[in-house]
């Protein structure tokens, strides 16, 4: 190995990857899924990933994929998806009450996509235990996630896992997906997009400062994510730069998004 290019020359090209819990139906759904329409077209992203989706930003030219369930996922796509697959995360045992099935399941939406650089594996995930005290039953649906991953991604091509978590990044759940405590499944770890390319700050997307998430009194966190495989050869993956967006004054969400941009 050369210590000095350990993946190669690294890759010059880029492409933009958002990822935004659209919060289904709730609220004023048609002026919001207008608002998330206008905003995705704005940022004209290469990869979308949604959580909770309902139908929001199609007829935009993108290729698509959903997933069923109470909270479905889709992936948005500017290039064929070739394969996909969907993977429940049980709800598991609710924390403080060693009742099985009282925490809601999460989902996966696992798709391939034919990229011009080569393939990409893009996971949308939404977790779906919101409370505070539900971290036992995340940590559980992590596990899975990982097993998931690691039984479904190429270790060759670039992999992104994306979505709405509910935990912040100091959780013990999101500390196992970026290395920061034992992994859920040995091996499988991840980049935080936020974290490796951000500009700093506390990048919340979970904020009371949202109208439409305020009513929940929730401390403002940020539980969405955009992350990344360990980097590729050329460096395939890595994340370069990353934003909050979707926080304006009208927000159109109860979530607001984030946008990456990553060697590809």
């Amino acid at each position: 190995m050369d210590w000095a290019q350990p993946y190669g020359p690294l890759i010059e090209t880029t492409m933009r990857v958002l990822t935004w819990n659209v919060w289904g139906e709730y609220g004023p759904h048609a002026e919001r899924s207008a608002g998330i329409g206008k905003l995705v077209g704005d940022l004209d992203p290469d990869v979308i990933t949604m959580q909770e989706w309902a139908g929001q930003a199609t007829g935009l030219g993108y290729h698509e994929a959903h997933s069923s369930g109470p909270l479905p996922c889709a992936v948005l796509s500017r290039w064929p998806i070739i394969r996909r697959e969907e993977h429940a995360l049980p709800g598991g045992v609710t924390a403080g009450t060693g009742k099985a099935g009282g925490a809601m399941a999460g989902s996966v939406l696992f798709c391939e996509l034919a990229g011009p650089r080569g393939p990409l594996q893009v996971f949308s995930v939404i977790i779906g235990s919101f409370r505070l005290d539900e971290s036992e039953v995340r940590q559980a649906q992590v596990r899975e996630l990982t097993a998931y991953v690691a039984a479904t991604a190429s270790r060759r091509h670039p992999a992104l896992v994306c979505g709405d978590f509910n935990a912040p990044p100091d959780s013990d759940e999101m500390r196992m997906l970026t290395g920061k405590s034992a992994p859920g499944t040995p091996g499988v770890v991840f980049y935080d997009a936020w974290e490796v390319a951000g500009p700093g700050g506390h990048g919340h997307t979970w904020s009371n400062a949202n109208q439409w998430a305020r009513p929940g009194l929730y401390p403002p966190r940020r539980i969405d994510y955009v992350l990344s495989a360990w980097p590729r050869a050329g460096g395939a993956g890595h994340p370069v730069r990353c934003e909050v967006v979707g926080d304006g004054p009208e927000p159109a969400s109860d979530h607001y998004a984030v946008l990456a941009e990553l060697r590809y």
